[in-house]
């Protein structure tokens, strides 16, 4: 009887590089999920490297994510001075002067099979009003300021809230690492210095830090930021640029004081080379340019951001350098990185910390037992490149569907050629009004309707099963939602009432 084949050494050795946002959310989920009794979870940082840390805005995704790690949510929402956050206002995109809102949530209700905006175009077409935030209810609380709870069965046909938050990057990463180390995850501080590869298998052993230490593992996660210490330095995964149809490619960053309450959204201006978001905080407002510096010098980017801030500045602009695209290769033999390390994508609509969030919730999945299938690494650097191409290309559409010609920014992405996946589905959309959404992608038909709507892409036909209503029918159907969403909306508190009462900082 032949002899049966040795399974592989048993991956125990989790070695985190970097800290930040990226490398403590990594270490909390593995610390939760995966237990440090049959791992050890080591994050290597050095307090002399800076983090980037200006992903303050999330979409509702991550309270999945705070829900596995069982985080209390006023308590995280106190521990970051944190507010909530219904969507995001973008002003100025279409044209000067007009403002639209991508809210968290659906338009009115789902009926007869097919989605409510066919029939809100059908009603539009025919000459009804032609703001569809009214069948909206995060869009209606967004305008006067409100946000809640809800979805605890006490108010039955009235639409759920949905929500994320606006925090402080740099308390929820201490926030976590709290989290991480209270579950037996190990911090050590140290730069490294060199990685050190297996001849034959290529595989990394072990990284050597400035101070002679060496630190071994089986499975490191490489959460390095923009260098990409061990997925580009080491094992050289190549870039795969995208600034052709994403053309920013700089920030100043600088926070300023609070002068009112805080909205519960984000909100995004376009601005002559790029744009520049505002997250109010419960301590402070964050506020950045992001831009091109081929239309735009960094000094004059950073004067204009301190000429355009509500309140006073809480410290000089700091400036960022990126390149839009993504690694070619996620996970490479036993490394897999995250946020920086792994891509960048500007966070015009708050995808930093979500795009971290799926590459975690994917390496749980596909964790491995003993030894790196190829197979397995394979399926994740495909699930991970389709999610960055769906967010790349909901993000050019804020570009490319413009009536804005007023600089040569804006005249450039208005006559840019976009990827083939793009213009497909913006024409769908404009001859049916549908973005023909697949399963795994993060932007549903509800979130390219609110932008390509806003924008200025109006559809010129609907679904045929919206025009087997009556008019009356419709009418009756429309004025139903209408009254839900009113009712819901005037059952809510304040944004800051609300803050007041279940969870405000000490800076607050």
């Amino acid at each position: 009887m032949p002899a049966l084949p040795t399974p592989p050494a048993r991956i125990r050795d989790i070695v985190v590089v970097g800290g930040g946002t990226a490398g403590w959310m990594a270490a909390a989920a593995l610390s939760k999920v995966m237990g440090t009794q049959a791992y050890t979870i080591t994050l290597v940082e050095s307090e002399l490297i800076g983090t980037v840390g200006v992903g303050e805005a999330t979409i509702p995704m991550i309270t999945m994510f705070n829900s596995v790690l069982g985080i209390d949510e006023n308590e995280f929402v106190r521990e970051t001075n944190a507010t909530f956050k219904l969507g995001i206002e973008f002003a100025g995109w279409r044209r000067e002067g007009h403002s639209y809102f991508h809210p968290f949530g659906q338009f009115g209700v789902d009926m007869d099979g097919i989605n409510f905006n066919h029939y809100w175009l059908r009603w539009m077409q025919a000459g009804g009003g032609t703001d569809h935030g009214r069948f909206n209810a995060e869009t209606e609380a967004a305008r006067q300021g409100k946000f809640g709870r809800t979805g605890d069965g006490r108010s039955p046909g009235l639409p759920n809230i949905n929500y994320a938050f606006q925090f402080d990057a740099s308390l929820y990463a201490a926030y976590l690492r709290r989290y991480a180390e209270k579950r037996g995850a190990r911090r050590t501080e140290g730069q490294v210095v060199k990685v050190e590869r297996n001849g034959q298998s290529g595989l990394i052993e072990s990284l050597l830090l400035k101070d002679g230490q060496a630190i071994r593992g089986d499975l490191f996660i490489d959460c390095s930021g923009f260098r990409g210490l061990l997925i580009e330095e080491t094992l050289q995964a190549g870039y795969e640029d995208w600034s052709h149809w994403l053309p920013v490619n700089r920030a100043a960053a600088v926070p300023c004081a609070k002068v009112e309450d805080p909205v519960p959204y984000t909100r995004a201006t376009a601005r002559e080379a790029g744009w520049q978001w505002r997250i109010p905080l419960q301590h402070r407002t964050g506020n950045g340019y992001v831009f091109c510096d081929q239309f735009i010098s960094e000094d004059e980017a950073a004067r204009l951001l301190m000429t355009r801030l509500d309140g006073a500045p809480l410290a000089e602009p700091r400036i960022l350098r990126f390149v839009t695209g993504r690694r070619r290769k996620s996970w490479i033999g036993n490394c897999v990185a995250l946020g920086l390390a792994s891509g960048f994508m500007e966070p015009l609509e708050s995808t930093s910390i979500h795009l971290v969030q799926v590459g975690i919730s994917k390496l749980l999945a596909m964790f491995p037992k003993g030894g790196f299938n190829p197979l397995i690494t394979d399926r994740y650097n495909a699930e991970m490149e389709a999610d960055y191409v769906n967010i790349r290309d909901f993000l050019i559409a804020h570009y490319k569907i413009t009536e804005r010609e007023d600089t040569p920014f804006w005249r450039y992405c208005k006559s840019m050629s976009i990827p083939d996946s793009l213009a497909t589905r913006l024409e769908i959309f404009r001859t049916r009004g549908e973005a023909m959404v697949v399963h795994h992608e993060l932007f549903k038909e509800q979130s390219w309707f609110a932008v390509l709507m806003g924008q200025g892409l109006t559809p010129v036909d609907h679904h045929p099963v919206a025009d087997l209503l009556s008019e009356d029918e419709l009418k009756l159907r429309l004025a139903k939602v209408r009254t839900s969403i009113q009712d819901r909306v005037n059952g809510l508190p304040g944004h800051q009432q609300f803050i007041d009462k279940n969870c405000r900082s000490a800076a607050g």
